[in-house]
């Protein structure tokens, strides 16, 4: 395998996806950049796994909750005891010979009274009901596959009714309309795993599970599962936020974090290890979120890589530098002097060896590597062709830090030149941050490839700020600005990160990815805003920072022109975006596709005048698109009301033209060659 550098004005390989067409030359005045500018950063925020896009419905299905994940929580929190005509019995939370010992806890129900005598409107026994999340969504004809562990313990083998029911309002309660049902027969005195497909008759917002064992005597039950047929490619993630993704274009993806990767305050017994996450779900390690719930792992890396190969995105994978989050015990109440937990230098090598075994089970080849072949086992024999993998994520640079990232980074790099590794710049990448002075310093010693830097700051920083425009030429390692947003989701912050993106274009020979974050909330799970996409279980809710994000990834490219467009009003030999300049332009050349894009932002209240010369392209098609997005400054996009979306339509092609760019918008003009 080669060294991936697209760091460099020379890059390499086809990005997937292109038409067949020859590619041609780029004309005089471009200036070669990255055409992975615009990629996509998934942590496990706001919920945005389980009830999110992983498509699992069921909510704690393993009964693995804890009071480690919130006070109060256990391993029966989201499910209810069932008692349908007066039947008798407990339940009791177990954790002696589990299905796994990483999935240590399940649940068992001890029955003691399910008569027909107390049958009430044909309901009996004695059993559990789960709602999911906010409700199960469930659409008549879809198919949904039921799973669960189920043992016998005493007495005669146990029946046990699974539903899909619609519960009604009102008085009694114990008379919910099935949607769907499937029974068992539960003899063995070991684990047993159950399978049905539930098929709803019709369509319910708020459907609810029923499990029912319908004999007297003890039953264990866990991992239960209720999963649609109908997901992205049939790989588990909810369809419609997978689609979400995919049509933002993105050309790789970071994941699983952010604060997630290091445990962010709670220590390193919460640090999220790649391994526990690619197994049979009932054999992964559930644990505690970061962001105060709980993740299943349901969606782990086995899951995250297949789905970079799904929508053609190159995996950047992120793992523990060895160092705790600065945020541990409280430390986020010290800054600046934070609190800084590490591992022994005597114990790092394990933590190397996170590091070896992830390239290996995602690029090894299963004959001869044991972490390749459980990848083979998994059912991907071909190797997922890992090319990124990022170390560390906003530690605090202390000496201590220095060390062991050095210790990981130079062992790694040893035993596998071909990958790019990516480090970090801190929790906050600004001049007059210790950090950032301080993770630059280490780059440029260790000749890092690449750096990430994260900012999150009102939209007058994006509208006014050009730092990039000041970088070295010269440094060998390049920028990944791997978190960013302004601080607000209305249109006009939507269009200072898409004034903001327009000179990170033009520094795109010195910045090389990019990606929004966060980049889901769920609608009454969310922790932290803005994000990019909101949802509930019915649909996804695209803001005015979606729909510029999308632009620029619909608009890829290698080549960079600055002196296609000319403001009327600017002084000669001016190319915006400037520094405290509400406007700008970008013009972007992909000569693998042969198209032509014509970025214009206008984040001011006066409409301005473009002049644009396409004349040195030759060989434009008589029609091209235009996009415009456009609005009030404080329109926002919501629950409740979606008033900004980008319109499309076909104009003819010029060369030579003057585009009157309208107040707080932004327009796209893609041209074909």
């Amino acid at each position: 395998m080669y060294k991936r550098t697209m760091l460099s004005a020379v890059l390499v390989a086809a990005t997937m996806g292109l038409n067949a067409q020859k590619p041609i030359s780029a004309p005089a005045g471009g200036k070669a950049i990255s055409d992975e500018l615009i990629g996509i950063f998934f942590e496990d925020i706001n919920n945005s796994a389980d009830g999110g896009l992983y498509a699992e419905l069921l909510q704690n299905g393993s009964f693995e909750f804890s009071m480690a994940d919130r006070d109060g929580w256990g391993p029966g929190t989201a499910w209810k005891q069932l008692r349908p005509g007066h039947s008798l019995g407990y339940l009791e939370a177990r954790n002696d010979n589990p299905v796994h010992a990483n999935n240590s806890h399940f649940m068992r129900l001890h029955i003691e009274r399910t008569r027909e005598f107390y049958d009430y409107k044909g309901w009996r026994g004695f059993g559990l009901q789960n709602d999911g999340f906010d409700g199960i969504s469930v659409k008549a004809g879809e198919k949904y596959d039921f799973s669960a562990f189920m043992r016998n313990v005493t007495g005669a083998a146990k029946n046990v009714r699974v539903a899909l029911v619609e519960q009604k309002p009102g008085w009694p309660p114990a008379d919910p309309k099935v949607l769907a049902e499937a029974y068992f027969k539960v003899e063995a005195g070991t684990w047993q795993k159950f399978e049905a497909v539930l098929t709803p008759d019709s369509t319910c917002q708020k459907a609810s599970l029923y499990i029912l064992a319908l004999d007297n005597g003890d039953m264990d039950i866990d991992v239960v599962s209720l999963m649609p047929e109908d997901t992205y490619k049939g790989h588990g993630l909810r369809k419609d936020l997978a689609q979400a993704l995919a049509d933002l274009n993105p050309k790789f993806m970071r994941f699983p974090g952010g604060c997630v990767v290091h445990g962010g305050g709670d220590g390193f017994w919460n640090t999220y290890r790649w391994k526990t996450t690619i197994g049979p779900k009932e054999q992964r390690r559930q644990l505690k979120n970061t962001w105060g719930y709980h993740q299943s792992c349901g969606l782990g890396y086995f899951e995250y890589f297949q789905f970079c190969e799904d929508l053609g995105m190159e995996p950047v994978p992120i793992l523990p530098a060895g160092v705790s989050c600065q945020g541990t015990n409280g430390g986020w109440n010290m800054w600046p002097k934070q609190a800084q937990d590490v591992v022994p230098m005597s114990e790092m090598d394990e933590w190397v060896a996170e590091a070896i075994d992830l390239i290996e089970w995602a690029n090894g080849d299963p004959a001869t590597n044991k972490w390749a072949k459980m990848r083979a086992e998994a059912g991907h024999p071909k190797p997922f062709n890992l090319m990124y993998l990022g170390i560390g994520n906003e530690e605090k640079i202390t000496p201590e830090f220095n060390e062991r990232f050095k210790y990981i980074y130079e062992r790694v790099t040893k035993a596998h030149p071909e990958i790019v590794i990516v480090g970090t710049a801190g929790p906050g990448s600004h001049k007059d941050n210790p950090d950032y002075e301080a993770g630059w310093k280490l780059a440029e010693e260790l000749n890092m490839p690449i750096l990430d830097e994260h900012y999150y700051e009102p939209n007058t920083y994006f509208l006014n700020k050009r730092q990039y425009d000041n970088y070295p030429r010269d440094r060998k390692t390049k920028v990944y600005l791997g978190e960013y947003a302004a601080k607000d989701k209305k249109l006009i912050d939507a269009l200072a990160e898409g004034l903001y993106l327009l000179h990170v274009e033009r520094n795109a020979d010195v910045v090389a990815m990019t990606s929004y974050a966060p980049l889901f909330a769920r609608k009454n799970g969310t922790q932290w805003n803005p994000d990019l996409i909101y949802y509930d279980n019915e649909r996804p809710f695209l803001t005015c920072s979606y729909y510029v994000q999308q632009m620029f990834g619909q608009s890829s490219g290698n080549y960079y022109y600055g002196d296609c467009v000319k403001f009327e009003g600017d002084a000669a030999g001016v190319v915006q975006p400037q520094e405290n300049v509400h406007y700008g332009q970008s013009v972007i050349l992909n000569t693998k596709t042969r198209k032509l894009f014509v970025k214009l932002c206008n984040a001011g209240a006066e409409a301005k005048t473009a002049n644009i010369d396409l004349s040195r392209f030759k060989g434009l098609k008589k029609l091209a698109t235009k996009t415009t997005i456009a609005g009030q400054p404080n329109d926002e996009n919501n629950f409740d009301a979606q008033p900004i979306a980008p319109k499309s339509e076909t104009i003819k092609a010029q060369k030579k033209f003057s585009f009157n760019l309208e107040p707080y918008s932004m327009v796209m003009l893609q041209y074909s060659l």
